[in-house]
């Protein structure tokens, strides 16, 4: 308390001119998220926080000559095992683009290894360059139609963790189908974070059913895939967080929507989801966000807004989102607000240099984070598939996560389906050592001729999925994942074509980010010589073909999962 007492009265000697700051960033063209005006001016920084605006002398003073200023980037919804790579090569990956914060969900890791895994993210992100805030996972598993490596996470599991600094509430609330049923089980989960705030995951929700689902505390949404969607949930009180990932993509739509009705965009936020290193390093993350939607014709300012202060309103962040005096010092110099063009970035009045990734956090690792791969023998005939007249098809639907229900008529012979380029075999094997399990299903869209791709990441349960033409390959891919202990395997022409070892909870590599990412993007490369289509993202689109949440059919290591009528398929 005296400490920060000394500190608070350095700060207001500093803002009212009688002491220098230890940094002053000078004739800089700042932005006022509140006021949203631009005005040039001096800003200065006392150890980590804005002190003052206006003109100023500091220790140490840095001219932008008339560049811009504006607060870091928020991310408001992602997953950092998505990334493949721990918290400190995230951080390296996205800071220098402008993101200074990020809100995670850790379920998959949670699905995997329980709170092992939590405790492994907390650790592994308090001492990064990056502002990490967590989410208690709420659905896991997603539902009872799967089978999971940690069993349930539940209210009792949560309750030592609510005055954690770095936890804000509850994760994605995904089981939407128990919450209108009032199940007992997510009532405890809304009931014990009432006081904080709780995110939604609720695709295709409507009418009285989304009235309800509001009505249980539900703040947040980021499955919109139409404006007309987007447009209910807001109605229904919800933020809605604008997604563009490396597979779901919905920015277009949603911002297109806001540009036409010329709606506030104050509960409007931009997330990421899921999105890979490759489309990081190429594109930006959430700067990329914006950029798009400065390119759709959205005000620089209002869109730079939906990174910010938006999402720090949303969250109770009450110190980071904007260029303030008592605001942490987390800031972005871009040469032009129209290219998003991010020249430099501070994170807590610190510049983000070589020098800020030279302190590399050291903790241990669990050893049960890694060894997380279990299963039997697999056998042909275990991915055998009885057909009839026409079946049950999962198809692809391009930049979504979203599928359709297909009845068609299928290849095959001798009463069983023999898979080709047009319908591939998708195969959901359970990896944690519980049951064995093995859900066999076509799937449409994929495009694979002469091979297979396979990976432990299948959310959320993350159990093993591969897609392939022939069982040769497929079975040759799942089992290079069990020897490398999880991964991403590409086979083809019935040998192994390459890997990513992901060795923790077979999610995360403990590798480099450029070695992850120049690993995955030969790998998607391959995948797409194979025949997967552009507008597809081979690992990501099939990570997501394993969850029970999201329209319209899926497949769970119990079988072909009907998500509209939230039951399994039996024929």
């Amino acid at each position: 308390m005296k400490k920060y007492q000394e500190q608070l009265k350095n700060n207001i000697a500093v803002a009212n001119g009688f002491e220098k700051a230890d940094l002053v960033l000078k004739n800089a063209r700042i932005l006022n998220v509140f006021s949203e005006e631009i005005c040039l001016q001096d800003l200065a920084i006392n150890h980590d926080t804005i002190v003052g605006i206006g003109s100023y002398e500091g220790v140490k003073e840095v001219d932008l000559g008339g560049k811009y200023l504006v607060p870091g980037f928020i991310d408001a919804h992602m997953h950092i095992e998505s990334s493949m790579v721990t918290p400190f090569e995230l951080a390296r990956a996205i800071v220098p683009s402008g993101t200074t914060t990020i809100i995670a969900d850790p379920h998959e890791l949670v699905n995997v290894t329980g709170k092992t895994g939590l405790d492994y993210l907390l650790d592994a992100t308090k001492a990064i360059p990056l502002n990490v805030f967590l989410m208690l996972p709420s659905s896991v598993p997603a539902t009872p139609f799967e089978t999971n490596g940690a069993g349930p996470f539940g209210a009792a599991d949560m309750q030592p963790y609510l005055d954690h600094p770095q936890i804000l509430g509850l994760g994605e609330v995904m089981c939407f189908p128990d919450v209108l049923a009032g199940n007992s089980e997510i009532l405890d989960k809304l009931t014990l974070c009432r006081h904080l705030i709780s995110d939604g995951h609720a695709p295709g929700l409507t009418g009285k059913l989304l009235q309800a689902y509001a009505c249980a505390g539900i703040h947040s949404e980021h499955e919109s895939t139409t404006f007309a969607e987007a447009l209910e949930k807001l109605r229904a009180g919800f933020y809605i967080l604008v997604r563009e990932g490396s597979a779901a993509k919905n920015l277009h739509a949603i911002i297109s929507g806001l540009l036409k009705t010329e709606l506030p965009i104050d509960r409007f936020l931009f997330c990421t989801d899921d999105k890979h290193l490759e489309d990081i390093h190429r594109d930006g993350h959430i700067r990329f966000n914006i950029k798009r939607a400065i390119d759709l014709g959205l005000c620089p300012i209002k869109a730079i807004k939906m990174a910010t202060i938006n999402t720090a309103q949303a969250y109770g962040l009450k110190k980071l989102g904007a260029i303030a005096p008592g605001y942490r010092a987390d800031l972005v110099i871009l040469s032009d607000l129209g290219t998003m063009n991010v020249e430099q970035v501070y994170w807590n009045g610190r510049l983000v240099d070589d020098c800020i990734w030279e302190h590399r956090p050291q903790y241990e690792i669990d050893p049960r984070l890694l060894d997380s791969v279990h299963i039997p023998t697999l056998t042909p005939e275990k991915l055998q598939l009885p057909i009839g007249e026409k079946d049950h098809v999962i198809e692809i639907v391009k930049d979504q996560i979203e599928t359709r229900h297909l009845i068609e008529s299928l290849p095959g012979k001798d009463g069983f389906f023999t898979p080709n380029a047009t319908y591939n075999k998708l195969c959901v094997i359970e990896r944690h050592g519980h049951t064995g399990n093995v859900g066999v299903a076509p799937i449409k869209g994929f495009g694979i001729k002469n091979g297979a791709i396979a990976t432990t990441v299948a959310h959320d349960s993350h159990n093993i999925i591969v897609v392939g033409d022939n069982d040769q390959d497929i079975l040759l891919a799942v089992n290079h994942l069990t020897e490398i202990g999880g991964g991403y395997v590409v086979a083809a022409g019935h040998s192994i074509i390459g890997a990513v070892a992901l060795i923790l909870a077979g999610l995360i590599s403990l590798e480099t980010g450029e070695v992850v990412q120049e690993k995955v993007a030969s790998l998607i490369s391959h995948a797409h010589k194979l025949g997967v289509p552009s507008g597809v993202d081979p690992f990501i689109t099939l990570s997501f073909m394993a969850l029970p949440v999201i329209p319209a059919l899926r497949l769970t290591d119990l079988g072909l999962f009907d998500v509209d009528a939230y039951q399994l398929i039996f024929e």
